[in-house]
């Protein structure tokens, strides 16, 4: 059965996605996810391998592995020229977040290791501060942060396989404001939610060189029921309202090989299984008769698809260096954007680097560019008609790994 979503999910005042990935995803939560393009599933080898790809734990060094995380995130204001009028035109607001994670290993306990991830893996931020847009998206914020324990085991020094549950804290926030636009029309909601899901990994080494990988993340309801104020002509009032929101499957499948000794490539494909995104649907109880913010909005968006490479190469004893490149889709169909997500396919670039302090530190630093082409719209529904431009992302990564 598809799920319905509502526009309370469509931006993130903790992170950002709506410039980084297809929909509200994110992939880079490390130093080394961002200096790879998100290339970081069969060539994982720090403890941001607890997150992702759990499998691989079983190869790294016996001993605890802990890795903490920090980054900055630029969203650039995204400009929408209307092609009926200059009256409907409008910037999105530019957007700066901070965004920590960390992630631990344990030594194997015979042939066994625990793993532990707090990452932001879903979110996005849009703002409109023009009349026009502000109508319908004034503000969309989706905070989730995920804490996913690991178990894996291996078999032998040839597979190894991985499990673990994902608890899910999820805040949102919903504005609209017709009112500069002339419209007797605003809402008002905010509500938070815990859901759990699960997640599996393989990974598989034929020879030493080469590592074949797959993960997976289930789907996650994100289940939101609260009071919401509401205006609409005459009426105004606090009212019943719910919602739920999905956090999309993903599938990844990996390959990582050293084609020099000191020279890793990693390709990794991705899917996102937005398909379950059908309807837009806010529900107002009671139900109000017209109230245009409980129509329900068609979406029908697609899966995606993500191509990343990530190199890795291992300078000296002190430095190692890391690049990655990466394409992704978005799902979103021309005819049913809104102004909560006008998304758009990325073009994604990284570098990074990793220095060796001691045998037990090593201290990373990244930076991805994410360019999401300009795309012409019109919507079904006659709310868009025009181009949307200039969405960009800049990201730089620091992060600390520590053995003891």
């Amino acid at each position: 059965m598809k799920k319905k979503i509502s526009v309370l999910a469509l931006a993130s005042m903790f992170v950002a996605g709506s410039a980084m990935a297809s929909g509200w995803r994110i992939p880079e939560q490390s130093v080394d996810s961002t200096a790879k393009a998100g290339a970081n599933i069969a060539s994982s080898t720090r403890a941001d391998t607890a997150y992702f790809n759990p499998a691989n734990m079983a190869w790294m060094e016996d001993t605890f592995h802990l890795e903490v995380d920090a980054t900055y995130l630029y969203l650039s204001e995204i400009e929408y020229e209307d092609a009926r009028s200059s009256v409907f035109d409008g910037d999105s607001e530019n957007e700066h977040f901070f965004i920590p994670t960390g992630f631990m290993v344990s030594p194997s306990y015979a042939g066994a290791r625990f793993g532990l991830a707090i990452v932001a893996p879903y979110g996005l931020s849009k703002r409109w501060k023009d009349p026009y847009p502000k109508t319908f998206a004034e503000e969309f914020s989706l905070t989730v942060i995920e804490v996913n324990p690991t178990i894996s085991y291996s078999f032998g020094d040839k597979v190894s396989i991985a499990a673990g549950p994902r608890m899910l804290y999820a805040d949102a926030t919903v504005k609209s404001d017709g009112s500069d636009f002339g419209l007797p029309l605003a809402r008002d909601m905010e509500d938070d939610t815990v859901e759990w899901g699960w997640n599996v990994a393989l990974a598989v080494k034929p020879i030493e060189k080469l590592n074949i990988s797959a993960t997976y993340r289930s789907h996650v309801d994100l289940d939101f029921e609260d009071n919401a104020s509401l205006t609409f002509g005459p009426v105004n009032g606090i009212f019943d309202a719910d919602v739920s929101v999905p956090a999309p499957a993903v599938l990844a499948l990996s390959v990582a090989y050293d084609v020099l000794e000191n020279l890793n490539v990693e390709l990794t494909w991705d899917r996102t299984f937005w398909s379950e995104y059908e309807e837009l649907d806010f529900n107002f109880s009671p139900v109000i008769p017209l109230n245009p913010f409980e129509l329900s909005q068609d979406r029908s968006w697609d899966d995606t698809d993500a191509f990343r490479i990530g190199l890795t190469w291992a300078v000296n004893n002190t430095w190692t260096l890391m690049g990655g490149f990466a394409y992704d889709e978005n799902p979103a169909p021309a005819e049913n954007i809104g102004f909560e997500l006008p998304d758009s396919d990325a073009w994604i670039y990284s570098l990074g680097a990793q220095y060796k302090v001691s045998e037990k530190m090593d201290l990373g630093i990244a930076a991805l560019y994410d360019y999401k082409e300009s795309r012409t719209v019109q919507t079904d529904d006659g709310r868009i008609d025009g181009e949307f431009s200039n969405a960009s992302a800049l990201l730089v990564t620091v992060g600390m790994n520590y053995k003891f």
